[in-house]
């Protein structure tokens, strides 16, 4: 028994660590960029708006233009109403955190 409490335990202890591990994509993303405006605080502020104008897998995806800004373009030539709406949400937290990060 205490054998099973233990393993449960484990198990929900990496359950609920693995959303916050993702939680902070654009930030890292951010920083790990060689843009010279890219400080912690810059780069806290943008995770922020991202939080609120960006779903996790928006964010993931986001996250991976920073290192490839070829995706970007790719995804913005695309002519499905998916990539369609992405960029649509992209451009807003663009704006938004230009508005508020700057």
């Amino acid at each position: 028994m205490k054998q099973f409490l233990l393993i449960a335990f484990c198990a929900a202890s990496l359950t609920a660590v693995a959303p916050v591990a993702d939680a902070a994509q654009i930030k890292r993303a951010c920083m790990a960029s060689d843009r010279s405006a890219a400080t912690r605080d810059r780069c806290s502020c943008i995770q922020r708006v991202a939080n609120q104008a960006l779903t996790r897998s928006d964010q993931k995806t986001v996250a991976k233009w920073f290192t490839d800004p070829h995706q970007a373009q790719e995804l913005k030539m695309s002519q499905t109403s998916r990539d369609d709406a992405l960029w649509d949400r992209y451009q807003n937290f663009g704006q938004m955190a230009q508005a508020i990060c700057s």
